[in-house]
């Protein structure tokens, strides 16, 4: 392998988060270093993932079919739609096993900064099913930072006309807080306390 490759192999890794060019050296390096038991695996299974996985059209989830497993679960309650800003925040609910309604992942939330408008956002396709009969509660389940309270109010102004409730999570999360690395005891509790907004 070329220093070229390997250059390239830390600058890819690099943009992973939680890896700056430090640590994705590192992982370089034990890959290299473990090419048979690491690194092959590693890119065939990633190979496997990037073929396989799909985005559920319905709510945004990642699986292996669209409509996602969670959108078909027969049991889930199908009045209850609960918005979160990605897919690791889903997966922090479904781990806390404190929820069993339906989702709606917008990927991302609004930023000026970062140049993200409501078009950039799944919230035209979230009106869409608060429209829908069976559809009593809009949990907004967003991050408690400046940008996902400006998503929260934008949503909830967008769901005005609609005959849902709109709630919020209740404290517990804190501001600033990013659900994905909360607690199920947490997250529990700020789904039962969750109020009107």
């Amino acid at each position: 392998m070329k220093n070229s490759d390997i250059d390239r192999l830390v600058r890819v890794l690099a943009r992973l988060p939680g890896l700056g060019p430090r640590s994705a050296r590192r992982a370089v390096l034990a890959l290299l270093s473990q090419r048979e038991t690491l690194m092959l695996p590693l890119a065939e299974a990633l190979r496997q993932a990037a073929e396989a996985v799909v985005t559920c059209q319905q709510c945004g989830n990642f699986d292996l079919q669209d409509p996602c497993s969670l959108c078909q679960d027969p049991h889930r309650d199908k009045s209850r739609i609960c918005v979160v800003e990605d897919v690791g925040d889903l997966w922090a609910l479904e781990r806390s096993g404190a929820y069993r309604g339906l989702y709606h992942v917008l990927h991302g939330t609004l930023s000026a900064l970062e140049g993200r408008g409501p078009e950039s956002l799944k919230i035209d396709s979230l009106k869409e099913r608060a429209e829908k009969a069976e559809t009593q509660e809009i949990i907004l389940a967003l991050n408690a930072t400046v940008d996902g309270q400006t998503t929260a109010h934008y949503i909830r102004d967008r769901l005005a006309d609609c005959t849902v409730d709109v709630t919020l999570l209740a404290q517990g999360v804190p501001m600033g807080g990013e659900l994905e690395y909360l607690d199920g005891g947490t997250l529990s509790t700020a789904l039962a306390a969750r109020r009107k907004l």
